[in-house]
């Protein structure tokens, strides 16, 4: 079983760009041994999470990630490290988001102490 170290590790390897969150899922895949074979979503089409998080003095980007939905707990752990208010009640409405198939921004969390703004969409 993958350590959580491990997934961390590929994570930060995807927040800095070092490889696509495409690549990432395959490396996460491959840790977790046998994969498991969710329905696709209707039509065919592959759903994703979108994570940004803007530094709200320059407006820039810091992260921009794009997971696929199958990644949803580790696309929320990885949301909790940076602002840990993500943790609870906002885990659970992006996952009953998830669960209704809405898309489009489903969270817009702004940390004022931090200095950013955390946008998750669904797409």
């Amino acid at each position: 079983m993958p350590t959580s170290e491990e997934r961390m590790k590929i994570l930060r390897m995807i927040e800095e760009k070092k490889i696509t969150a495409e690549e990432g899922a395959k490396l996460l895949g491959a840790l977790g041994g046998r994969e498991q074979r969710r329905p696709a979503a209707p039509g065919g089409e592959s759903r994703w999470l979108r994570v940004r998080i803007t530094d709200l003095a320059s407006g820039k980007a810091s992260v921009n990630v794009n997971l696929p939905v199958g990644l949803l707990n580790v696309g929320l752990k990885m949301g909790a490290r940076f602002i840990p208010e993500i943790e609870g009640t906002e885990a659970e409405e992006l996952a009953e988001a998830l669960r209704q198939g809405q898309t489009g921004k489903v969270m817009d969390v702004t940390d004022e102490e931090e200095g950013r703004r955390v946008e998750v969409y669904i797409e």
